[in-house]
Formats: structure tokens, C-alpha cells, sequence
């Protein structure tokens, strides 16, 4: 089980303090539980992991079945919550060096939608170019301009590659129940399609199909990373002396009260770089807002530390850290022993790689907390299917009680608007002409 570690804030805030928090927190967790909280239309997430049924998840690896044995290359296509976890996911639990080693059996995961780069979409359209590829289009819309784009493109060209029947049966809409413009299209090409259910937002949707059917098609276990959510919703779901989702939370709170604004995710294994970049938007566009909120960064370690690392240890005091450490890696290598010795590094000849660093998270740890920097660690036995629903489903459960106890609506993002509302008007959107002219009046 996931375990949290908040003892090294204790210099910064104490025990006491946070134990304070819980009557607070827990008229937050009852807040969320009786939808009396702000944005309560999207609450559908609070309770997914036990709501997800093992006929849903035959009708997902069904689909994912097909995907698999039809295609080379699947595309997902999508942004922010639409892809985000589900590449978290693929990316903590594939081979490093999948792209050289693939053994044919998994289709290769590409991703599209979450960028408006030129270069980009021409190179893997000229990828595809001699793939068998297929295409899970994720927009509750279909309107969002960087997935339709994709999506047109990818459209237009599977069908000229692979013909109309094969495309339908290689295209997949994850979308709305009944309305928008990817509901349209799924329903007038005949695509298998899933549904986003209306009361989870885009950020809390890994555990939807938005997430579930991608990490099928690569090749993973979804029925674990269930359960782990699964265990995890009866762990989160307690008061707070037992719930490290709730702790977690209330440290984070403390430390923001104390005038510790950005908050540092850092890891000491590469796979989880993904897992930051989703864990970045889950708090950033949730608690973003009223002048209000932690502000969600990452490292990389130990590689940041040699670019990071001299900031995060003597810049401006106004940071916390979080650390996700991985207690048990899924290899053996052992650091090897050399006649010279030129590095002067024999002394760590038949340790573990892991071993070291290990060695080099804890002091790193401990030069951060005398640098001024609290600091809190989240562990997980090893990086698997199981683990990553766990800490999933934790990160979520915590944003949510963090939200309550700042006082912002968690599931609104009305400032993700503000750049379309310029974009079209500078593109010349029909609807947009007094914003085409307002904005021009800028310029």
C-alpha cells in the first residue's frame, strides 16, 4: 500500500498543526461525499474506482483486442485531461527503449491533439505514411481546435490508407453520450465509441475510459490498476489519523498558510515524468483560481539537480517538496568494478544501482530540509499497474480535499477559455467579429 511520510515538514509546520486540520478536513471529505460542494456536478470520479464494473472493463479490452491485432501504431488523440494520464500511465509502465525494442506484439502508442505544431503533425502523418495505424479520437466536444485538427488529418488520411470499412473499425470515439460534433461523427461513420460520463471532469478521467482503453491497447493490466484505485477509495475515504490522501492534503494546506506557494514533485525514476506532467494539471486547473493555489512544478532527479538543484537548495524560500520514490525497481544491475579506477567509484563496486540512488534521494532529502526546503515523501512498492491506480486515485482524493479547505471550486477551469476567446478572435472566427476587432484595436 501507498504510504505517506510528513515528518520531515515538522521543522515548518508540526504535527499539532495538521492534526488541527481535522475537523476541517473532515467537512471537506463530507462536503464531496454529499455533493454540497462547490462544482458538485462533477463529483462522478469521488466513487468510479467501485462503480467500474468487470463487464465494462470485457467491453473495454474487447475493443482494445481488436485495436491490437488491426494496427501497427495507434493514435491518441486528445489534450490536457484526454491524454495526459493515459500517457502518465503507458509511459511509468513501458520499457524505456520501447520505440527500438518493440517485439511486435504491442501496437507502438503515439499521441496527437494536445499541440498545434506544424512540424509535428507533418512528421507523423509521414510516419503513418506506412503504418497499419488506428486513431481513439477523446474530445467531449469535438470542437477542441488542437484535437479536431489532429483528428481531421488522421481521418482523412486512415480512410485514404486503409479504406472507409477498415477505418471504422479502426477508429474508436471516446466522447459524449449524445451531443457535440465527435458524437456526430461517431454515430453518422459508425465508429465504436465509449462515453465520458457527464460528472467527471477531463482531469479526473483516467480511470474512465479516456484512460482505461489507450493503456489497454499498450498492452497493460487495466483490471489492476482498478483494483488499486479500488483499495485506495476505502483508504481515502477514512478520517484523517488514517487517510494519507486526507494528510497529505492538510500538509499541503499548512504549508501554503505558511507562505510555502510552489510545491516541487519530484522522482528518482524517469518513467514517472509523465506521472508529474498529469499530476501538474490535476491541481493546477483545479485549484488555480480566486488569486488562490499551490503552484504545481516538477523535477526529474537526479538529472535536475544538475540544473535545478542549486534553486531548489539556496533560491527564494517560498518552496515544499514531494517526493515520489519507488521502493522496489523491476531489475538487477549491479555497479560494476574497474581495474583503474579512474572515477575514483570502486568504493560502490557490487551495490545495487538502486542502492545508490536511493543513497542520493535520502541526501538529497536531507540537504533540502537544512536548506530551508519541507519536505514530504510518497512510496509505492514498485511500478506497477497496481500501484499507479493507488496513487492515482490518492493524488485525486487529496486536490479535492485541498480544494475545500482553500475555498475554490475545484472542477471549473473558466480561465482555460481565455486564450481561445483571443485565438479565434485573431483567426477570424464567424461570431467573433467585435472580439476580432477589440483585439485588434490591442495590436
Amino acid at each position: 500500500m501507498l504510504t505517506l511520510d510528513i515528518s520531515k515538514i515538522a521543522p515548518f509546520v508540526s504535527t499539532e498543526t495538521i492534526n488541527a486540520y481535522a475537523d476541517r478536513v473532515a467537512a471537506a471529505q463530507k462536503a464531496l461525499e454529499d455533493g454540497t460542494c462547490p462544482g458538485n456536478d462533477y463529483i462522478g470520479w469521488l466513487h468510479l474506482p467501485s462503480s467500474i464494473t468487470p463487464d465494462f472493463l470485457t467491453d473495454i479490452k474487447a475493443t482494445a483486442a481488436i485495436l491490437r491485432s488491426e494496427c501497427d501504431a495507434v493514435v491518441i488523440a486528445g489534450i490536457g485531461g484526454s491524454y495526459l494520464g493515459a500517457k502518465a500511465v503507458i509511459e511509468a509502465l513501458s520499457n524505456s527503449f520501447q520505440w527500438l525494442v518493440n517485439d511486435g506484439k504491442n501496437p507502438v502508442i503515439l499521441f496527437a491533439g494536445n499541440n498545434i505544431g506544424e512540424d509535428y503533425l507533418s512528421e507523423l502523418t509521414t510516419y503513418l505514411g506506412t503504418k497499419r495505424f488506428g486513431v481513439i479520437n477523446i474530445s467531449k466536444s469535438g470542437t477542441t481546435t488542437e484535437t479536431a485538427l489532429a483528428f481531421r488529418l488522421l481521418k482523412k488520411q486512415c480512410e485514404e490508407q486503409r479504406g472507409k470499412d477498415v477505418a471504422k473499425k479502426v477508429i474508436v470515439a471516446i466522447t459524449d453520450a449524445k451531443r457535440g460534433a465527435a458524437r456526430t461523427c461517431a454515430d453518422k461513420e459508425g465508429y465504436k465509441s465509449f462515453v465520458i460520463p457527464d460528472n467527471v471532469g477531463g482531469r479526473f478521467s483516467v480511470l474512465t475510459p479516456v484512460g482505461l482503453l489507450p493503456i489497454a491497447v499498450a498492452g497493460f493490466d487495466i483490471d489492476q490498476l482498478v483494483k488499486g484505485a479500488q483499495d485506495m477509495e476505502k483508504t481515502a475515504a477514512q478520517p484523517l489519523a488514517k487517510n494519507p490522501a486526507a494528510q497529505y492534503a492538510a500538509a499541503r494546506y499548512a504549508l501554503y498558510t505558511k507562505g510555502k506557494k510552489i510545491e516541487i514533485l519530484a522522482n528518482y525514476q524517469p518513467k514517472l515524468h509523465f506521472i508529474a506532467e498529469w499530476w501538474k494539471q490535476l491541481f493546477g486547473e483545479s485549484e488555480g483560481k480566486d488569486n488562490k493555489g499551490v503552484y504545481p512544478a516538477s523535477v526529474d532527479l537526479t538529472t535536475d539537480l544538475h540544473s535545478m538543484g542549486q534553486w531548489i537548495q539556496e533560491g527564494e524560500r517560498t518552496i515544499f517538496e514531494t517526493v515520489i520514490s519507488v521502493e522496489n525497481p523491476e531489475h538487477k544491475l549491479l555497479f560494476p568494478s574497474d581495474d583503474e579506477n579512474l572515477d575514483g567509484l570502486n568504493f560502490l563496486a557490487g551495490k545495487r544501482v538502486d542502492e545508490v540512488n536511493k543513497m542520493a534521494e535520502l541526501g538529497t532529502q536531507l540537504a533540502h530540509v537544512d536548506g530551508g526546503v519541507p519536505n514530504i515523501r510518497i512510496a509505492i512498492e514498485r511500478l506497477d499497474a497496481y500501484h499507479l491506480g493507488q496513487l492515482i486515485y490518492f493524488f485525486e482524493k487529496a486536490c479535492g480535499i485541498h480544494c475545500q479547505l482553500l475555498g475554490v471550486n475545484a472542477f471549473n477551469q473558466p480561465g482555460v477559455e481565455a486564450y481561445k476567446k483571443n485565438m479565434f478572435a485573431l483567426l477570424g472566427k464567424p461570431g467573433y467579429e467585435k472580439e476580432t476587432e477589440a483585439i485588434k484595436a490591442k495590436l
